[in-house]
């Protein structure tokens, strides 16, 4: 590979979560993305049920119910509201340009009862009476969640949500929006110009100034644009193996992204944990750690609000396919401070996937679902509907293609934090259903 091949390579893992990210902005102010609708800067979208297939968005959940905001705060500090939830999760989390998660608030972070926050642009040096929200970056987005399980539990969540308010201190006062670019280019040439666009725009933290002039020279007007399409197809093929072959330890081939979130190093504020266990400081593996996270699960937390594990493959290695029955044995309940849940996406979108039952996810809140007399929990994973009437009950459906899992843990206890909880494995039953 040639020094400047391996330049655009690293360059287009430093730009990808901030390019994806706005891709994303852009799409929730204009159309919108499945159960939410477009809302302009500065306003909530509320989804109004669970998400499911026709949600087109990367590792979605099917737990909780989202309520979204695209914040622009070139136009000054922002007021939040919110209600008191009584004994329900949620939380609120607050993502800048470039994926960095730099607050919480929520159940977790800042309690149920009902309270009011400022949020604050970059520079900001003014005071508050509230406690705050610093943004590293103008362009920010609360990613709500509220746990909801199911559609009897729906009018209560759409209360909390109603009841969720954003204002602006200078309620006159115009904002910037995102850099406008030339949608009409081919897909490389648009992601490079992207990133020229939006980085100037949404500059990184003036600690990684060493990397964006080392990339400077790919976004010359001399560069060949033949050469600019090769390095983004180049840079999109190593990012999908990267995903496959990523730091994170394998417990019973559960890969658990335990520090997949702990690449922002710089700007942490109200609610996060600021500590060396959560960041990653080798350059190298955080960078990387950012893309791959952005390509397998945008805006997703730091493992201390939840943790994510995936699973590609059964504990043997072989991948999950739907042709197959699996089982997934738990001997005790998870430890969690709030609930737990085993999710299925196909692949590669990593889209929830339509099934008879319309049944997405399921864990120690699915109605119905039945323990053994020792308090264990077996749960059958297939295309095909089981035919005994517990396996019916603990029944994830599959595609008929090969799949993913991804096992969500949220307020992990410590024995999952301190990596010595035993994760269930994914068996192999049969290669003919059940």
């Amino acid at each position: 590979m040639s020094a400047l091949t391996e330049t655009a390579t690293a360059a287009y893992f430093y730009y990808y979560p901030l390019v994806e990210n706005l891709r994303q902005v852009e799409r929730y102010v204009t159309t919108g993305i499945g159960s939410n609708p477009a809302a302009p800067f500065n306003s909530f979208s509320h989804a109004r049920k669970l998400a499911g297939p026709e949600d087109t968005f990367v590792t979605i959940n099917n737990d909780t119910v989202y309520s979204m905001a695209q914040l622009d705060l070139s136009g000054g500090p922002l007021r939040l509201d919110v209600p008191a939830t009584g004994d329900r999760y949620y939380v609120l989390q607050f993502v800048d340009a470039w994926t960095n998660n730099i607050a919480y608030v929520g159940t977790r972070a800042t309690g149920n009862g009902a309270g009011s926050f400022l949020i604050a642009p970059p520079g900001w040096t003014g005071e508050s009476e509230f406690p705050v929200v610093r943004a590293s970056t103008d362009i920010v987005s609360i990613v709500g969640r509220f746990a909801c399980t199911g559609h009897d539990d729906l009018s209560a969540v759409t209360a909390l949500q109603n009841s969720l308010v954003l204002e602006p201190l200078d309620p006159t006062a115009a904002v910037n929006g995102l850099p406008a670019v030339d949608a009409n280019l081919s897909d490389g040439l648009l992601f490079w110009q992207q990133a020229r666009n939006w980085s100037q725009a949404f500059p990184a933290p003036s600690a990684e100034s060493a990397l964006i002039e080392r990339f400077s020279g790919l976004f010359s007007p001399d560069v060949d644009s033949d050469d600019l399409a090769a390095w983004y197809d180049d840079g999109v093929a190593k990012l999908e193996d990267a995903t496959k072959h990523g730091e994170a330890p394998v417990f019973n081939g559960w890969t658990v992204g335990l520090h997949l979130f702990d690449y922002n190093v710089y700007n942490l504020s109200l609610g996060t944990i600021d500590d060396d266990r959560w960041k990653i400081r080798d350059e190298k593996v955080r960078l990387a750690e950012r893309a791959i996270a952005c390509r397998l699960g945008l805006w997703g937390n730091h493992a201390y609000e939840a943790v994510y594990a995936q699973a590609f493959t059964d504990v043997t290695g072989a991948p999950l396919l739907g042709e197959n029955t699996y089982r997934i044995n738990f001997p005790e309940k998870p430890p969690v401070g709030a609930f737990w849940s085993i999710t299925l996406y196909d692949i590669p979108r990593y889209y929830l996937v339509d099934n008879p039952i319309g049944r997405y996810s399921i864990g120690d809140r699915t109605a119905g679902i039945r323990y053994e007399a020792d308090g264990s929990l077996i749960l059958t994973i297939s295309k095909d509907e089981p035919t005994s009437a517990t396996a019916r009950s603990n029944w994830l459906p599959a595609p008929d293609a090969a799949f993913r899992l991804v096992f969500r843990l949220y307020v992990p206890g410590e024995s999952i934090l301190d990596e010595t909880y035993s994760y269930p494995p994914v068996e192999l039953v049969s290669n003919q259903g059940e």
